[in-house]
Formats: C-alpha cells, structure tokens, sequence
C-alpha cells in the first residue's frame, strides 16, 4: 500500500517482453480488484483506467482509493 507502478514500469518488471498496453489489458481482467491492487498501477500520463467500482465510476474510484492510500502521485491530483 502507498506506491504505485505505471503500466510501463509494470511490464519492463515482469521480464515478458509484453507491452505496457497488455499490462492494462490484464489489469481490466482482474476479477477482484480490491483483494488484487491493480488501482495502484496508473498510466505515465495520468490515473489509466480501471475496472473496479459502480459502472461509470470506476476512475473515481481508483482515484479515492490512491487517495485514502496517500498513493496517488502528485502529477496526477
């Protein structure tokens, strides 16, 4: 809790090869997104998107969730 990873830094540690657009794509696979943290996993540009929360919420969630975790990186707030 408290760190997060962009989806690149996330794939360049797996030692796959995969790209950091699969990263995200196996991220919005995560059937348990609260258990499995993948809100902690954030674009290079920006929050990225996320799968968990009410249906057309869902950013705001992983916002609030970054935020409780004092998580979310100062270029994004």
């Amino acid at each position: 809790a408290g760190t997060t990873v962009t989806y690149g830094q996330l794939a360049e540690a797996s030692g796959t090869g995969i790209p950091a657009r699969a990263v995200g794509g196996i991220m919005g696979l995560n059937p348990i997104p609260i258990i499995v943290p993948c809100h902690r996993v954030v674009a290079g540009s920006g929050l990225g998107g996320y799968s968990g929360g009410l249906p057309g919420h869902e950013l705001e969630t992983k916002r609030r969730l970054l935020e409780f975790e004092g998580a979310l990186p100062q270029a994004l707030f």
